[in-house]
């Protein structure tokens, strides 16, 4: 579960607040969209859950972790319990996608045994069975961004965070992308999504949390269609 209790954060240097007395809660299992407008405090949302940054004030708690009172020793254990997916893919060139996905279980201590067996089922899962043995200039930019997904799922997080997963790709790859992170919804896992993608949210019968200078404007089903973002 993610928890925001008039959370507020200021950047070091920074006068102003990213995030402003922020409140909302995703309950484990939810899918929710995060929407808003450049600098409203999407990527700000993101460095909190993940304590890349911290909170300057309130409470915030994520998978079952105070993240105000968090030891920096504890942070490593935080974040295996989340899975995060970049618009730029952020793949290694010079492996291939086995062991792309593999390198995110060796980070976290996995036994070879574990790689072996648990690697090649992700990949099939989000479509990628048969091609373990390329490298990520050998496959579509739609390959590339499932290869992401799957590094981002391997090693089973609570929670799955997708940064504008779609900004690279036209609008069938996002609506595949899309359909996989709602079949990984419904296999248990809470996934956030942050886009600009109108078309793409209004697809799909989600869950939406607008913001805007650093504070909830609208939540819920119907939050996306009173807000146009940019």
């Amino acid at each position: 579960m993610v928890r925001f209790d008039e959370v507020s954060m200021v950047y070091p240097g920074g006068d102003t607040k990213a995030i402003d007395d922020m409140s909302f809660t995703i309950h484990d299992g939810e899918f929710v969209f995060l929407v808003g407008p450049s600098g409203s405090g999407k990527t700000s949302v993101i460095k909190l859950i993940t304590g890349e940054v911290s909170a300057c004030g309130g409470d915030l708690n994520v998978n079952g972790f105070d993240l105000r009172h968090i030891r920096r020793n504890k942070l490593p254990a935080l974040r295996r319990t989340i899975g995060v997916i970049f618009q730029d893919f952020r793949l290694i060139e010079d492996k291939t996608v086995f062991e792309n996905v593999a390198f995110a279980m060796h980070v976290v201590g996995a036994s070879n045994r574990d790689i072996r067996r648990r690697v090649p089922y992700v990949l099939d899962l989000v479509g990628l069975a048969g091609r373990e043995k390329r490298y990520p200039r050998e496959i579509s930019g739609g390959e590339q961004q499932r290869v992401a997904v799957a590094r981002a799922i391997v090693n089973s997080p609570k929670l799955l965070i997708a940064d504008e997963p779609t900004g690279n790709l036209d609008p069938a790859r996002s609506l595949e992308l899309m359909l996989l992170m709602d079949r990984i919804n419904e296999m248990g896992t809470t996934v956030l999504v942050v886009t600009h993608e109108k078309e793409l949210v209004n697809s799909f019968s989600k869950r939406v949390v607008a913001i805007e200078e650093g504070r909830v404007i609208s939540d819920g089903m119907d939050g996306y269609y009173s807000y146009e973002i940019e």
